[in-house]
């Protein structure tokens, strides 16, 4: 029987500020001051095949059924090692009605809501959790793991890292969705409820962990974003093409780099032959990446007074700002701040219309393709892509609210 085994093609973690690549998968052997300003995952493009990369889940060796792990020639460690729970390979659901309404050529919805714990984020945290988990085997003392999150990335962290039987602390506001709550400490993970907003939860991890501690916050490791880029990867492979354009709902900037990232590598190996317009969709309540868009502004300022609904769109200074906003200025795209009305309105739609349960992050993306629409954006002819990033029962209650506020 012919293996399937795929050797990776990373080259190791390229600081952005000088452009060095560090040949190693660790974080922590790289300086202090190159890790604060940002490491991202490096690779040899001219070793990859784009054919065997992009080859059928069923067929030939990037087929193993290995969820978004058959891409491993472009991810950090190979699939062999992976901690991962089969996330990826989402469905890709054509949507007529949408296509219609938007006037152009189709419209897809990626349904990241169908991952493990219900979020797009659990592409990042698999790849993230195998590095600590790679650390931990070689003996290093990387426990305990933590992060401050509106709720997805904490649930997700204290998930995978029960698969790598390693302690997690995540940190989540008091209005974080009760169902993050809920099944954190289902997955074994420990969770620290902050009175106020994100930031104050961000503040806590320092303040209330009293001792050193591996940070899984996005970008604070480099594999988070860089295990979203999967998400472009699948997009190719199903539509056998690119499309061209993608809307993601966008809070901290994380998923939007990464999906930015992932067409940019395909470019890069000949398997497309453009990236793609990437759109951020952003609450209109908390928009510093759309505000700085609209300004021409390389990085996002922090946004004075955040309130939205959707809590994993509040974040009012987000981590990957500057990442976001080059992902849509250097793709052509552009950034929309949408009204948490339309957003949980367009989320209720696609529920009713399509069959699918988008969450009222998700709801952002045909909310902010909608506002494109009324301002011209699209030329009719376009293949057009839809990010649910999270799942309908993250978030029944606001859903619900929602309809009852109509006297449903």
């Amino acid at each position: 029987m012919e293996s399937t085994e795929t050797t990776t093609a990373f080259r190791g973690l390229q600081s952005r500020a000088s452009g060095r690549v560090h040949e190693t998968a660790d974080p922590t052997t790289v300086s202090a001051d190159e890790q604060a300003r940002g490491l991202d995952p490096a690779y040899d493009y001219d070793a990859v095949d784009p054919e065997t990369l992009l080859g059928s889940p069923r067929d030939g060796p990037a087929g193993t059924g290995r969820g978004h792990w058959r891409f491993d020639a472009l991810l950090p460690f190979p699939a062999a090692t992976a901690i991962s729970a089969g996330e990826g390979a989402t469905p890709l659901v054509p949507t007529e009605r949408l296509a219609d309404e938007l006037d152009v050529d189709a419209v897809y919805v990626k349904d990241e809501g169908r991952n493990p714990t219900g979020t797009v984020l659990d592409r990042g945290l698999s790849v993230a959790l195998t590095a600590v988990a790679a650390r931990a085997a070689e003996g290093q003392d990387v426990e305990p793991l933590a992060c401050a999150s509106p709720g997805n990335a904490g649930q997700s962290m204290a998930a995978y890292a029960g698969r790598a039987d390693l302690r997690s602390y995540s940190f989540v506001p008091s209005r974080c969705a009760f169902s993050n709550k809920a099944m954190t400490n289902v997955h074994g993970g420990d969770m620290r409820v902050v009175g106020g907003r994100f930031p104050d939860a961000a503040a806590a991890v320092d303040e209330q962990l009293e001792t050193e501690y591996t940070d899984l916050g996005e970008f604070a490791t480099p594999y988070r974003h860089d295990g979203v880029k999967t998400l472009a990867f699948e997009l190719v492979a199903d539509l056998d093409a690119a499309p061209d354009a993608v809307v993601v709902p966008t809070g901290s900037g994380e998923v939007v780099a990464g999906v930015y990232k992932g067409f940019s590598e395909l470019e890069r190996v000949g398997a497309i032959d453009a990236v793609p317009k990437v759109v951020a969709a952003q609450a209109a309540g908390c928009a510093p990446i759309a505000a700085a868009v609209e300004r021409g502004l390389d990085e996002p300022e922090p946004w004075s007074t955040p309130d939205t609904i959707c809590g994993e769109l509040e974040i009012a200074d987000p981590a990957g700002g500057a990442a976001a906003i080059e992902a849509v200025t250097e793709s052509g795209g552009t950034a929309v701040g949408v009204e948490d009305e339309d957003i949980l309105a367009s989320a209720v739609a696609v529920a009713q219309n399509e069959v699918m349960e988008m969450g009222a992050t998700g709801g952002a993306a045909p909310a902010g393709a909608w506002a494109l629409k009324e301002a011209g954006f699209f030329d009719g002819d376009e293949t057009v892509v839809l990010i649910n990033s999270d799942a309908g029962l993250k978030t029944p209650d606001v859903l619900r609210s929602h309809l009852m506020g109509q006297g449903i």
